[in-house]
This record gives structure tokens, sequence and C-alpha cells, in this order.
């Protein structure tokens, strides 16, 4: 594809066609979604997406950038917006379904917060070369609509003029949520707390012990479980606004067989009747089935992925709660720094201390006219969903990435965007 000052593109079609570490040495350190094991899970699985791709800026043979890709060639619009959008939108699903299926390029992470991943910011030349080969990789393909998905602000600055130049435009996507663990101790995580917020954490621990039957384990070996999990995701979709990704069994068994994954796992008697998936950095090892004794690391991170529930005893013995908290426990026990969990439910996740992350989509189309309607249509709409997600904890709205906007860095070298 492409040159700039000495740099060309290439798509992969699997991570595994990567040099071997130029992943790893890439990756953020911090961030268990962005393992090469679940990426591999992903390309294992049919949790949305109907291929995978993996674009490269090389320099010679060093691998200095990846931008992973998801193509969908015929998405429903109907699943990735929000609940009253879906209702003006039920006629057209029942009259003109086809209206509502187009093909799109998802660039990022289809389950994590999205980033191109580099060692350094990529310069000016090398920013357009990403971009121009992102569009004409959609063109080849057929996918008219582009999204750089879920880019914190001080991530996507650095690409911030080659995107606005090809015609991407800037929405603000639901935030991620991240709980800082300074303490060293869950009783000082607790104390921590401001007290409404500890005094409900605290009532709801009471709450969960007061249920006979029920306990909580951190299970290392979860595969003979599966059947159960993915029921009880099933309860948390089925009442989800939103279903870009559903998880598969071939997703999470290959998770399964991963020695940093751990299942925060509730039972009731012998049956399953709620799970938090967390992952883990390298950096945190892997200890006891229990999760105790596991070595931590200088970026250790962990990430509670997906969660499922029993709705029939969720509310009564505070499950959402109980099952984030053992979370908390055992990325204490780890070392971990901060603990990720997934968007939406931020009410639940600001109470338990969670800071919100601001996010970004850079959108466009392929074509003029197209292009033109969706700057027109989308961010007003997806701005209201945002703001109905949030509720009382949207605050203002978040100030577009500056193109001069200084790159984070986070326990790890600088990347053109986290």
């Amino acid at each position: 594809m492409g040159r700039a000052t000495g740099h060309r593109a290439e798509v992969l079609r699997s991570i595994d066609q990567l040099p071997p570490g130029s992943w790893e040495r890439l990756a953020p350190a911090g961030d268990p979604m962005w393992s090469r094991g679940v990426f591999r899970a992903l390309e294992r699985s049919r949790v949305g997406p109907s291929g995978y791709a993996y674009l490269t800026v090389r320099r010679g043979a060093e691998t200095v950038a990846v931008l992973p890709l998801c193509l969908f060639r015929d998405l429903q619009l109907d699943r990735i917006v929000g609940p009253q959008e879906r209702r003006l939108l039920a006629p057209l699903r029942r009259h003109a379904p086809r209206l509502l299926r187009v093909p799109m390029l998802f660039c990022g992470h289809l389950l994590g917060q999205g980033h191109v991943l580099a060692a350094e910011a990529l310069d000016g030349p090398a920013g357009e070369l990403l971009v121009s080969a992102v569009l004409d990789f959609a063109r080849r393909e057929r996918l008219g609509t582009v999204v750089l998905k879920d880019f914190a602000g001080p991530d996507l600055a650095p690409l911030r003029a080659p995107l606005t130049a090809a015609g991407f435009f800037l929405v603000p996507s639901l935030p991620d949520t991240e709980l800082a663990l300074p303490a060293d101790s869950f009783e000082q995580y607790l104390a921590a707390l401001p007290a409404k917020p500890r005094r409900n954490a605290r009532a709801k621990i009471r709450r969960f012990a007061a249920r006979p039957g029920l306990r909580i384990e951190v299970l290392a070996d979860f595969a003979h479980l599966l059947p159960a999990v993915l029921a009880l995701y099933g309860q948390v979709m089925d009442r989800a606004d939103q279903t870009l990704d559903v998880l598969d069994h071939a997703f999470l068994a290959a998770l399964a067989e991963d020695p940093l994954s751990r299942l925060v796992a509730c039972f009731e008697g012998e049956r399953l009747v709620g799970f938090l998936l967390c992952l883990f950095t390298p950096g945190t090892g892997a200890g006891s089935g229990s999760g105790e004794g596991v070595v931590a690391g200088a970026a250790a991170g962990a990430t509670g992925a997906r969660i499922g529930l029993d709705y029939r005893l969720a509310h009564d013995a505070a499950l959402y709660h109980n099952l984030h908290y053992a979370a908390v426990r055992l990325a204490l026990a780890a070392g971990c720094r901060h603990i990720r969990f997934a968007q939406t439910a931020y009410l639940p996740k600001v109470e338990l201390g969670c800071a919100l992350v601001e996010q970004w989509h850079a959108m466009t189309h392929v074509r003029p006219l197209p292009r033109a309607l969706l700057r027109r249509l989308l961010p007003p709409a997806l701005t209201a969903a945002r703001d109905r997600a949030l509720g009382p904890h949207g605050g203002p709205r978040p100030a577009p990435p500056h193109p001069r906007a200084e790159v984070r860095t986070e326990e790890r070298p600088p990347h053109a965007a986290r």
C-alpha cells in the first residue's frame, strides 16, 4: 500500500501474522483487554463482526504501528442505538429491515478502549498514511461507514489533523470506567469512599451475607461452567440497550484457557447465579485458583470484562455490587494499580468510586452524500443517547481533543493513541 517518509502500510488478516513479539512490544502494558489472547479469542468466535484485520505501518522491517479492524458487512443499526431511537426505528424494521443493515468498519477494539498501537507518536506523514490506508481498505471491502471507536481524547489527538482532512468528524461516545486502587486492603478502599457510598457498600455486603446459601469463589478453571455462564450473560444482554457484540461459547472457551483469566463466581448452593469475568495483565502473573498470592508487576492492571446475573435474586442479594467488590479484592491481592469495568451502568460504578474516562468516535463515510447525512444526523442522536446513559453523572460535554494535545503515558512508553 501507500508510502510516507519511508513508511508503508499493510493489512494482515490475523494477529498471528504479525512479526513475533511486535504486538507485545506495542500493546498497552496495563490493559489486559489488549492481550494477544483476547484478539485470538475474537478471531475464533462469532461475537458480531464478519471478519478481522490488522492495519500495520512499517518502517523497513520494523512494525511501528498496528490498528485492529472489525468488519461488519451487515450491521443492524437498531442494535447499536438507544431504546428511544429503537422505538422510532421499529416501523422501519417491520416493513423495510434491509434499510437498517449497513456495511461498517470499526477501527480499534470491539470490546474495549480504542488505540493505535505505536511505540511513539506517529508523525504527520505517517498519520496521514494510516488514515488513508484505513479508507482504502474500507473501499476495497465495500464498507462505507468507517468509525474509530471509543478513543480517549489525548490518544486520538495525534491523528486529529489527518482525520479531519480526510472528512472524519468527532462524536462523544460512552465513557469508560476506571477504579484507581491506591489502597493496600479492601477495608482501606472502603474507608476512602465518600460517606454515603461507604454506608451503601457496607449495607450491600451485609445484605449479601444475610442470604443463606450464597457464596463467592474466584476460579481459574471455569470451562465446565460455560453453559451456565452463557445463560446468565444472556439475561444481562436481554436487558441491554445496545448489542454491538454478544460473546459466544468459542470466545469464552478461549479465555477460559488463558492463565490470566479469573471468573468471580457467585453460587447459590451448587448453582451459578452470577459472575464477573476478570482479566489481568501479564505483569500480574497467575497465582492459585483463588487468586491469592498473585505476583504484582510494574504495570499491573485488571479488567472486569463482562458480567452475568440471575435476576431472580440479583436485587435482593445485591449481586452486582458484591461481584464487583470481590473483583476489587482480587485486583488488590494481585497488586493492581487500577481495574477497569465495562461501559454503561454508570450509577453503581460511580458509587464504587470509578472515574469516567471520556471517549470519542471519529466517523466518516467513503462517499460524500452519506458522509454529509451522517455528519448531520449522528452527532445529535449519539450525544442524546450518551446523555441519557450518564444521567446525573454526565457533567459538562467534553471538549474535542486538540491536534497538539500531549499524548498520555501510563506505565509504558508513549503510544500514538493509547
